[in-house]
């Protein structure tokens, strides 16, 4: 019984919870396209005259803006090294202390390992990304500008 557990934890890890994520993303995502179609539909049969370039401009999601979306990146770099590094430090200090397995210590550093690294790839992400993209945040910068400027 425990080798088939030990063995279903890891494909339901590593199958079945990713598979379910991308399915619970791809319902959201039609949810919401629903109610923006349900609301678009109903607005046209109480005012059929209505602009509704207008409308879905309004309902639609707004996109993020590029620095956004790097400053997303650095705040969950630094979030996840820091956890990894945390548990890492845990790790060192309970293999000087004692009380913990040397086989659990060893899963727990390798985890804050993957955390760190993780988290690093996340910074040299955000580090990059405004270096290569700094024109760019530069004119969609000038041009949220302009737009507020034309309203």
């Amino acid at each position: 019984m425990k080798e088939l557990v030990a063995i279903l934890i890891p494909i339901a890890c590593g199958c079945v919870l990713p598979i379910m994520v991308v399915w619970l993303a791809i319902r959201k995502s039609m949810n919401e396209t629903n109610q923006r179609t349900q609301i678009v539909l109903a607005a046209i049969e109480k005012n059929p005259d209505m602009d509704i370039e207008e409308l879905m401009k309004k309902i639609s999601p707004k996109k993020k803006l590029l620095k956004e979306k790097l400053l997303a990146k650095l705040q969950w770099g630094s979030i996840i090294t820091f956890l990894g590094v945390a548990l890492i430090g845990f790790c060192i200090v309970q293999a000087f202390v004692g009380g913990m397995p040397t086989a659990a210590l060893q899963q727990f550093s390798l985890f804050g390992a993957v955390l760190s690294g993780i988290g690093i790839a996340f910074l040299v992400s955000y580090y990059v990304g405004k270096r290569m993209l700094a024109k760019e945040m530069e004119a969609e910068e000038q041009l949220l500008v302009m737009q507020a400027e034309n309203k």
